[in-house]
């Protein structure tokens, strides 16, 4: 799909399964992009669902950008992201810092949420969120690069890593974004956090820094399950099909089709009579 202008920002934008009779949204992590999904998690739940990804601003594709990287700004993209393509319901799922996005657009916009899906959301709190941060980016990239080249995989890693080594030097150095994030600390203390009433899945990895934040979340948010998976703060990374798994269990595409089945042959049946 092409660049989608919005009111502020213009957003790269993916679709899997347009067609799809509910709609998904997942959102990467900082110094990340779409690619974290598109390759493995995404095309799982595009079996039964329309998967709306975007690279969020001043990553990716999408425009750069020097300020609007807290929450607050993130979830007023996406909002008008959904307006834009028309989609005024969606389950969402984010991935670290892309979760606690998630957990944002929740508090802010209830009604625009179905279900919830956090994977390896941090607690903005502790000092080490950046570094888990930095640290994850930088195996994204590996992993990228020896996974998803073609032949011509050496001179297209290289290109790969000076376009995202660019991205970050542009995002550390020219952009509001790590004292946007530090301003976010309080989040998971805010009275919000626990109001919400959608149920949500928070994925962990197993051996994880963020596996506290998950159990900190689980504790405050009434309607969620906590679920550990093998790894680290890189999951969706290294165990995509397990991620997968989880939120296609999650999101019950199988009950839910049954149950309008079974309602189907009901309302035949009544009506009949």
């Amino acid at each position: 799909m092409p660049v989608i202008d919005l009111p502020n920002v213009r957003l790269h934008v993916q679709e899997l399964n347009p067609g799809g009779e509910e709609t998904i949204i997942m959102v990467h992590g900082m110094f990340s992009n779409l690619a974290v999904y598109y390759f493995n998690i995404a095309p799982m739940l595009a079996k039964h669902y329309r998967v709306v990804l975007f690279d969020m601003k001043g990553h990716g594709m999408s425009e750069k950008v020097q300020t609007g990287y807290d929450l607050t700004s993130m979830t007023n993209d996406l909002r008008e992201l959904m307006d834009a393509l028309g989609i005024e319901k969606a389950h969402l799922a984010g991935y670290s810092y892309g979760g606690l996005v998630a957990l944002k657009m929740a508090t802010r916009f209830p009604e625009r949420v179905d279900k919830l899906a956090i994977i390896e959301g941090p607690d903005p709190s502790e000092q080490e969120t950046l570094t888990i941060i930095d640290t994850y980016s930088r195996e994204f990239l590996i992993h990228y690069i020896e996974n998803f080249a073609d032949t011509t995989r050496l001179l297209a890693g290289k290109r790969q890593l000076e376009k995202n080594h660019r991205m970050y030097e542009f995002l550390f150095n020219e952009t509001s974004i790590r004292s946007d994030m530090e301003g976010e600390k309080e989040f998971f203390n805010d009275p919000a956090v626990a109001a919400i009433q959608h149920e949500t899945l928070l994925i962990y990895g197993e051996e994880s820094n963020c596996v506290p934040s998950g159990r900190t979340l689980a504790s405050r948010i009434p309607n969620a399950t906590l679920v550990l998976v093998p790894g680290d703060h890189n999951v969706p990374v290294q165990q995509p099909e397990v991620v997968g798994k989880e939120l296609e269990k999650f999101l019950e595409f199988a009950d839910n089709l049954n149950f309008r089945f079974n309602q189907s042959i009901l309302d035949s049946i009544n009506h009949s009579n």
